[in-house]
């Protein structure tokens, strides 16, 4: 157990190392009304003021400028409708390196325009097929033949590892939490956090979080594998997949000690509140982890 707790701790760490100058170091912020409603101390994470809006960038850079210099050079490719195309297209810039970005064509323009605007003369965006996993399909096709390097948008352990220095930066402000909420999608992010709260803060309680019509962890966890669900509900599209990663479950199932799932109308509300009661402006995902806190 040691060994292997040394081993994570040092991706960790190197993952920080790798990250420092890049990302913003988001605020761990106390917010007043949901601890006077909940009575008891509740933090924000504000990874919604991270440079491109999401935590995304963490995963995406430490797999990117972990790579040997000449593969990187030779161009990489993603494909996302969303916060991963825009970490992606971030990293590309900052590494000057070429970057092609698959989109389904169905994306709208503003999620378009934020990652040209983030990757700048760096990335090519390729509208391809009406779906994520049509335009996957297309992007592996594509980097295959052009001898690119693939940056998944979860099933990585640097993109684990990247996105696992929220964890560090929340234990670094407050130790001692008792719950961590955390929005799981493909599971990178939950397997990043749960790992490093597992070692050095083994008695918080680590809480998975689904919307209720895209619930491919909780079913993965029944069946102890990872399955693909037929049809997901997509309007809480950054945890919206319909197969987690076979890495990011096998993490997962270690060291989330619950998952719930959660209604997409309560999610709605929550969204809702936050704006008119703190003036935060918080994706369907991100509403998640305060949507589910009733129910503690």
């Amino acid at each position: 157990m040691e060994k292997v707790a040394t081993n994570r701790t040092l991706q960790f760490a190197e993952a920080a190392e790798r990250l420092h100058g890049i990302v913003n170091r988001t605020p761990l912020q106390l917010n007043a009304n949901l601890s006077r409603k909940y009575q008891c101390n509740v933090y924000l994470k504000r990874e919604d003021l991270q440079i491109v809006r999401s935590y995304k960038l963490r995963g995406a850079y430490n797999m990117m400028s972990s790579l040997p210099k000449e593969q990187l050079q030779r161009g990489v490719v993603c494909a996302s409708a969303g916060n991963h195309a825009q970490g992606f297209a971030y990293s590309c810039k900052k590494l000057g390196v070429k970057g092609v970005v698959f989109m389904p064509i169905i994306t709208p323009m503003q999620k378009v325009n934020q990652t040209k605007m983030f990757g700048e003369d760096n990335i090519e965006i390729k509208l391809v097929g009406d779906t994520y996993d049509d335009c996957a399909v297309a992007a592996k096709h594509f980097n295959e033949e052009n001898g690119m390097t693939f940056i998944p948008p979860f099933d990585d352990h640097r993109i684990i590892e990247g996105q696992g220095t929220v964890a560090m930066e929340i234990l670094a402000d407050k130790p001692g939490i008792d719950y961590i909420f955390v929005p799981v999608g493909g599971g990178g992010l939950s397997a990043g956090v749960g790992s490093y709260f597992k070692i050095f803060s083994p008695k918080t309680k680590i809480i998975g979080l689904e919307p209720e019509g895209a619930p491919s962890m909780s079913e993965a966890l029944k069946a102890g594998r990872p399955v693909c669900l037929d049809n997901i509900d997509r309007f809480v599209d950054g945890a919206a997949v319909k197969k987690v990663g076979d890495l990011t479950f096998s993490i997962c199932k270690d060291v989330l000690d619950d998952m719930r799932l959660v209604p997409e109308g309560k999610i709605c509300t929550t969204i809702l509140k936050l704006y008119n009661e703190d003036a935060i402006v918080v994706e369907p995902a991100g509403a998640l982890s305060i949507a589910v806190l009733d129910d503690f």
